[in-house]
């Protein structure tokens, strides 16, 4: 299913349709698919969990999304990447996530992030006591709604690890001119 170029896991495209569909029925869902083309809506109804997806098609699913939920729902993609974190994260990758603690879920040799996209990996540049900073490395985020579901995605990760009042701030985008991007990871 994947030519050259960044790919997603299925899972990333099946688990925005169910949250779409929890946030507003099947007619949410045909609403958004409603403004991809033919084509890239047939790839997208098509993708298995774990099927490789190009990643430009999960972000015309993301973007279409954005253009019916983000009017009324301006928090709509952190919430989806709770959302997949909570449904396929835990049924793909439970081991992954359920650690003794934060700390540990972010040093495990297993990349939860390379599971989901590739090339690229999110790395550990600060670590303290309730803590991290997370950097992207290797990866073109492509569109600020990649940052926001994995503002969402991480803050839902901490909390499957055993961490509390979970708090996850993107404090810097290479989409807005900084290097790279990095998220900073506080709890309880």
């Amino acid at each position: 299913m994947t030519g050259a170029g960044p790919v997603s896991r299925g899972s990333a495209v099946q688990a925005t349709l169910s949250f779409l569909e929890g946030e507003g029925g099947k007619g949410l869902v045909g609403d958004v698919l409603a403004r991809i083309g033919a084509e890239e809506r047939g790839r997208i109804q098509d993708v298995g969990a774990t099927d490789e997806a190009p990643y430009p098609l999960v972000v015309a699913l993301w973007r279409a999304a954005d253009e019916v939920l983000g009017p009324t729902a301006p928090d709509w993609m952190e919430r989806a990447g709770a959302w997949s974190i909570q449904s396929y994260g835990q049924q793909l990758y439970g081991g992954i996530l359920r650690k003794a603690s934060p700390e540990e879920f972010l040093t495990q040799s297993v990349s939860l992030f390379r599971l989901y996209y590739h090339p690229g990996d999110m790395e550990v540049v600060e670590r303290s006591e309730g803590h991290a900073v997370l950097r992207l490395v290797g990866f073109e985020a492509m569109d600020p709604l990649f940052c926001r579901r994995q503002t969402g995605g991480l803050t839902r990760a901490i909390e499957i690890a055993g961490g509390t009042a979970a708090r996850v701030r993107h404090v810097r985008c290479e989409l807005e001119g900084d290097a790279f991007c990095e998220w900073d990871l506080r709890w309880d």
